[in-house]
């Protein structure tokens, strides 16, 4: 039966930049980056986060992968059949959530190194993170490139080598 509750649900999100002024960086306001936002994704959806340029789609990706504290709000993510409050977890116990987690941006290019090869781009977070020697990750990366329909003998090319729609794909 599937689940019932969201995979990931964001209420009243909100993320306040401090104004400073003077000498001793003085807070005299604030820019509101992303004030009350709210959705539910659940499994099997997709989400694209649209609007305009500087309207807070990046914070609010920040927000969730807790790049950014946010000022308010919650963020709900489901692991192992729980709800986890994302925005108020330790710093330490965020890391094996965001295993599970990416922003893909709008611009794919500037988001990847033009100097790796997609086997260092799509491998390097698994060898950060300790997942299998050289071997077991390049066959893990063959597995993810094929799950986006790229051909994984593709894995030594570099960013140049793909349109745009191959290196969103890729990131």
């Amino acid at each position: 039966m599937p689940e019932s509750r969201p995979l990931l649900e964001v209420k009243n999100l909100e993320k306040h930049f401090p104004i400073t002024r003077g000498f001793f960086n003085k807070t005299v306001g604030h820019i509101r980056a992303v004030d009350g936002v709210d959705f539910a994704l659940y499994e099997g959806e997709c989400l694209g986060l649209v609007g305009e340029s500087g309207s807070g789609k990046t914070t609010v990706g920040r927000c969730i992968l807790r790049a950014l504290t946010p000022t308010n709000g919650e963020i709900h993510f489901r692991t192992n059949g729980e709800q986890v409050d994302m925005a108020t977890l330790p710093e330490a116990q965020l890391k094996p959530l965001r295993r599970h987690m990416q922003l893909i941006f709008q611009d794919p290019y500037a988001s990847l190194n033009p100097r790796m090869t997609v086997f260092d781009i799509i491998g390097e977070p698994l060898l950060v993170n300790g997942v299998g020697d050289r071997r077991q990750r390049e066959e893990r990366v063959r597995e993810l490139l094929a799950q986006v329909g790229l051909d994984p003998q593709h894995m030594q090319r570099y960013p140049h080598a793909f349109s745009g729609g191959q290196r969103q794909r890729i990131g």
